[in-house]
């Protein structure tokens, strides 16, 4: 599993399960219900970042309440991380991010204490765009191939 945790995933057809990777991230609105949308995760240093603008409801979602949900299809399982998303405003740290990103063919860099660059998923929102850490508390993998089964892991 944390090789998996610490691979990059490409949203490349035929990269992953089923046939390619999203990552999904869950929120919680004001009213308590879940916002679900398809976030661009890079892994790097142990963490998964994701991106946000300022104005999207998930980037406000997570400025009320930082408990998420990112979900991903892998082979041979799928990966739900429950636990929270921070905002990353260190310099060198949204560098070093920026920077990974690049590595994965996202040609961003840090504007401020966000990073902009020429393009980027629709779900994000304009430009700047936030970066978020995602911390889990508690990992779930379960199999899509043989043996099958599910496995929980408390990271806490």
């Amino acid at each position: 599993m944390e090789t998996v945790l610490d691979a990059q995933l490409t949203q490349a057809p035929g990269s992953g399960g089923p046939q390619r990777h999203t990552a999904w991230l869950t929120t919680i609105n004001p009213d308590g219900s879940p916002h679900v949308r398809p976030v661009g995760v890079i892994a790097h240093d142990g963490a998964w970042y994701f991106t946000s603008g300022f104005a999207t409801r998930k980037s406000r979602n997570l400025a009320r309440d930082h408990r998420c949900v990112v979900s991903v299809a892998t082979d041979p399982f799928d990966l739900i991380l429950e636990g929270t998303a921070e905002r990353v405003v260190d310099v060198s740290e949204l560098a070093d991010v920026a920077a990974a990103f690049v590595r994965s063919g996202w040609p961003a860099q840090v504007d401020g204490d966000a990073l902009t660059a020429e393009y980027s998923a629709p779900s994000a929102g304009p430009p700047p765009w936030h970066v978020y850490r995602a911390r889990p508390s508690t990992v779930f993998a379960l199999g899509t191939s043989e043996p099958f089964g599910a496995t929980k892991f408390q990271l806490d």
